[in-house]
């Protein structure tokens, strides 16, 4: 198939606006770089972050996007990584320099150069988008490209905060049933973990959701679990969530908070903290947390959820992850663009 002169993209041209579909360029990959015909995009939490401004540093104008499921078109100059045709998937850590501090010492999702996926880089609600190819992924078999999707960013960023629990957490609570939950409890699960889930007031529907994928537990987050956890997952961008955690967590536990953005965290009593409990942030991700990731899933296997949406509804797509009505992942599907 040949490759177009324009292709159809919804673009972010001001913070706080909904995206707007447009007619733009075909960008070309350039050296390292490989071309991508687009044929799905997950969209999560951050995307919402990023289109209503609290997430303050995206390029403008921009594609959002960064779990990116595509078939390679054409390849810049050296990259010889993958073949034309070959099927990637592209996360958020689009690039990191090498040479910082945190590169040096195998920490590159803390680089300071870092440059990410559908922020700081054009990503994949689009027909085309370029890829840096030492920082994408051959997508594992038994996926179909609808239920690949959501591993690049929801399954990697939800197992990097998973493997932060620390492997003696037996019992393991998971705030915000969202995407990344919804992969991660399947893990945890296999791996022989209880898993307490905690919803919305009043979210049924997400709390049978939960039970349906091996939780023993779901209930509102306002409510204590049954026993004491060893460890809390923390998905959803509220900060009174972090006090409520750790009053249902046992001592040394660690609570781990698996968002880019959350709202302010409240004042709490030391009591709660003491006893050797752990409070930490998830940041990004790295390539062995995708390599690691692509193993064991298939070997669960992980069944990814998905609710799929055509291109042109990607802002009905931003606005139903907003409030809650996504059962999984949400997944924008794209047409080939034109000849």
């Amino acid at each position: 198939m040949s490759i177009p002169d324009t292709m159809r993209a919804m673009v972010l041209e001001e913070r706080g606006c909904p995206m707007a579909l447009r007619k733009v360029p075909v960008p070309e990959p350039g050296p390292g770089q490989v071309l991508l015909r687009v044929r799905v995009c997950a969209a999560c939490r951050t995307d919402v972050h990023i289109v209503d401004g609290e997430l303050t540093g995206p390029k403008l104008p921009l594609i959002l996007g960064h779990q990116i499921v595509g078939a390679v078109a054409a390849k810049g100059r050296g990259a010889e990584r993958f073949s034309v045709g070959e099927r990637v998937g592209v996360p958020w850590l689009g690039r990191t320099c090498g040479e910082c501090r945190y590169c040096r010492r195998g920490q590159e999702n803390l680089c300071d150069n870092a440059l990410f996926t559908g922020y700081t880089l054009d990503g994949g609600f689009a027909q085309y988008a370029v890829a840096h190819e030492q920082y994408a992924f051959a997508m594992p078999e038994g996926y179909d490209d609808a239920q690949a999707a959501p591993l690049l960013c929801a399954g990697m960023i939800g197992y990097r905060t998973y493997r932060m629990a620390g492997e003696k957490a037996e019992r393991l609570g998971i705030y915000g049933f969202g995407s990344a939950a919804h992969i991660v409890v399947q893990i945890a699960v296999h791996q022989g973990r209880k898993v307490y889930a905690f919803t919305r007031e009043g979210d049924r529907k997400g709390q049978e959701f939960a039970r349906s994928l091996g939780a023993v537990w779901a209930g509102p987050s306002t409510e204590p679990p049954p026993e004491e956890l060893d460890a809390a997952l923390i998905f959803a961008p509220a900060g009174p969530l972090v006090p409520a955690a750790l009053r249902a967590c046992a001592k040394g536990a660690t609570v781990v908070c698996g968002g880019i953005h959350m709202s302010d965290i409240p004042s709490f009593p030391y009591e709660i903290l003491w006893g050797e409990r752990v409070i930490c942030s998830v940041a990004n991700l790295t390539r062995r947390d995708g390599e690691e990731l692509f193993e064991i899933a298939p070997r669960v296997p992980v069944k990814t959820h998905v609710q799929a949406f055509p291109l042109e509804e990607t802002n009905d797509v931003m606005d139903r992850i907003r409030e809650g009505r996504i059962e999984g992942s949400a997944v924008v599907t794209v047409a080939p663009a034109a000849r």
